[in-house]
């Protein structure tokens, strides 16, 4: 309408009339109408109508406001019935308002209009939350960039991902799986929709953007080096740095150094790829003694066996620890409506919603404690398959995946020299049990060994010629 009467004045030499096909098109509030037709009369503008006879006598006026005030009336009644449908359907666990990024709306069978996961966008946000909740985005402006890097993630009209788009990300309780209205009197109600992240995982995401804030992420954190953080100098057992040169025509020249001052060692450089061969070598040697497999396979499944029954006691004690929150909820409430006055009614209204969260996180801690996402078979095989043959993830070539060898392979840091290369560090407890390394002189910072190479390929010669695989172990 604000259109329609901007056109009009922007010819105002010309006669216009105005044709509604029925009088509650003009407007549906009594107030808008009567300003409308005001509006019109200034102008010098003819209103019509198919079903109506606008004249300008005191009768028609009259009806002319009746049907306003009617047309009022539905859609006031109109909007209290969609908001007590609305209720009611978001109290079953349905949302009814805008989707956030990542889901869709679909027709399901059985559900009406269900959120449903939206691919690719889904995918990111899982990633972007569980990397902000782990750690991997120390801050909030990592997990923007992140974000903002993926270009299937939707942007803002200005093309960036900003804040307060990161901030709206981290604090939907939809992600978790549960609806938190105050508009509809709701606490943390479990939802219908498939959720994208656990409670547990949106109760430490809270937790990290409540705490003191993090230095921000630097720009150069040696993904080019797997033994950033693990390798340490033999002589000071500093950190070895990553660095690279550049020779001529401007190649670069991957290495480690010891930049320790006090240190013998102080900015002697190692080459990257014959370090990391050697750590390689040993890895390699990471092999269990033969037979060990089934003993392996069994020791697993007595484990889970035992992890299973215990599991079902923490589940019986959730239980019993939701029913007495229940009861202190009810308490709540009862004391709520005995009181009148406003602070306590908040401090009560506070408490109740605290109790509601604890609520869904046992709920879901119990879910979780009954019924293990993947079968023992599932979860057997990938573990046998590093423990068989770690050597197959560090080949890949992978940084991350090597780091992971690292970190599952060896308790500790890894000694490495200029003049005598890696020294075997203290082998981790699932490679001890299994006998791959058992002999008396490979220990954490055991003694150097003499470095020869052969004229074959790298990684061909044995860079440990003292160590040698043990007996199978006895059961």
């Amino acid at each position: 309408m604000v259109a329609l009467l901007s056109f009009i004045d922007a010819q105002p030499d010309d006669n216009f009339v105005v044709v509604f096909d029925d009088v509650k098109r003009a407007s549906r509030d009594t107030r808008g109408f009567l300003d409308l037709r005001d509006a019109f009369r200034e102008r010098g503008v003819r209103v019509e109508s198919p079903n109506f006879s606008f004249d300008e006598t005191p009768e028609s006026e009259f009806v002319e406001t009746v049907i306003a005030a009617q047309g009022a009336l539905e859609r006031k009644q109109n909007g209290r019935q969609v908001k007590q449908k609305m209720s009611v359907r978001v109290s079953l666990g349905y949302w009814c308002h805008l989707e956030p990024t990542g889901y869709r709306f679909e027709k399901v069978e059985g559900h009406g209009k269900l959120m449903v996961r939206d691919e690719p966008l889904a995918s990111i946000v899982h990633e972007g939350l569980e990397g902000y909740a782990s750690g991997r985005f120390q801050t909030q402006a990592e997990l923007g960039q992140f974000l903002q890097d993926d270009p299937r993630f939707s942007r803002g009209a200005s093309g960036l991902v900003g804040a307060a788009r990161v901030s709206q990300l981290l604090q939907q309780p939809l992600y978790a799986g549960y609806i938190n209205s105050e508009a509809y009197g709701l606490s943390w109600k479990k939802a219908q929709h498939e959720p994208l992240i656990s409670l547990e995982t949106y109760e430490k995401i809270q937790k990290r953007r409540d705490s003191k804030a993090k230095a921000p992420k630097r720009a150069n954190i040696g993904d080019e080096f797997a033994l950033r953080r693990i390798a340490v100098c033999a002589c000071c057992e500093a950190p070895l740095r990553s660095s690279f040169s550049k020779g001529r025509h401007g190649v670069r020249y991957p290495y480690y150094l010891c930049q320790t001052r006090e240190c013998e060692a102080y900015g002697k450089s190692i080459k990257r790829d014959v370090l990391e061969d050697d750590v390689g070598a040993i890895v390699k040697r990471l092999e269990p003694a033969e037979g060990l497999t089934t003993l392996v396979a069994a020791m697993f499944r007595k484990a889970w066996d035992i992890r299973q029954a215990q599991a079902a006691d923490v589940a019986r004690v959730i239980k019993r620890q939701i029913v007495g929150i229940e009861r202190d909820v009810e308490k709540t409430l009862d004391r709520l409506v005995d009181t009148s006055s406003q602070t306590v009614i908040r401090a009560f209204e506070r408490k109740v919603d605290q109790l509601e969260k604890e609520k869904a996180l046992l709920s879901e801690r119990a879910v979780n404690q009954a019924q293990p996402t993947r079968s023992f078979e599932e979860q057997l095989e990938p573990a046998l398959a590093f423990l068989t043959n770690p050597w197959k993830l560090w080949e890949s070539g992978e940084i991350a995946l090597r780091r992971i060898v690292l970190k599952l392979a060896f308790a500790g840091h890894i000694k490495c020299c200029r003049n005598e290369g890696a020294r075997t560090p203290e082998i981790s407890l699932p490679f001890k049990a299994l006998g791959a390394f058992c002999s008396a002189e490979v220990k954490n910072g055991g003694r150097p060994w003499n470095r020869t190479r052969r004229a074959s390929p790298r990684g061909s010669y044995s860079p440990l010629p003292h160590l040698a695989a043990c007996r199978p172990l006895r059961h």
